[in-house]
């Protein structure tokens, strides 16, 4: 089944994976705790403005993983901060579903909220050309751009960064072609990357 780009979240694991037909020549890139999706050396040109964006950042309050540009507005909103459901919500009803051929939903979740008053673990959330859905999440979500555009809970094991972004990238959806993971670790987060 091809369900697009995901993201799982736990209260203190996350993955986010890029699936693609039509771009399949990108990868994952960590810059100091932010890992940016962006198209490989060998890539054709493209003015596509979907391909390329920061797909997991790092604060002090969570950590975001998402499928578009959407990640900065939602991790400002965390550092300024807004609670944690309307930093999700506000980024991704200000900037509505992808404007391509599909309509693609933007996916978006946080995760290692502990002095946020509003949520208890983390929140999942979508916009899609129907809705927008924001969730509290207490065990391991995930919502995906297609066939799975709802938040569902997720049989996920990763208990690392390293377990996650594997783990995202192995599960049998179809087109893998990237992914990320982020993890609680003490007072701060770890992050991994998995290309293949």
């Amino acid at each position: 089944m091809y369900v697009g780009r995901f993201v799982v979240v736990g209260p203190e694991v996350g993955a986010y994976r890029v699936s693609s037909r039509s771009f399949p020549n990108r990868r994952a890139v960590d810059r100091d705790g932010t890992i940016t999706v962006e198209p490989t050396p060998d890539a054709p040109p493209s003015d596509n403005p979907y391909i390329s964006y920061n797909g997991l950042r790092v604060t002090e309050r969570g950590a975001v993983v998402g499928n578009g540009s959407h990640v900065d507005p939602i991790a400002e909103k965390l550092e300024l901060g807004y609670p944690a459901r309307d930093a999700l919500a506000e980024p991704l009803l200000a900037l509505d579903f992808e404007k391509d051929d599909y309509d693609t939903p933007r996916v978006a979740g946080i995760i290692g909220l502990e002095d946020d008053p509003t949520v208890e673990n983390a929140v999942i959330g979508t916009i899609r050309r129907d809705a927008l859905l924001v969730e509290e999440v207490t065990e391991p979500t995930l919502v995906a751009t297609y066939e799975k555009d709802s938040p569902e809970p997720f049989a996920f094991e990763a208990s690392d960064a390293a377990e996650a972004a594997r783990e995202a990238y192995d599960l049998e959806f179809e087109h893998a072609v990237c992914a990320a993971g982020v993890a609680v670790d003490g007072d701060g987060f770890e992050t991994a990357i998995v290309n293949e």
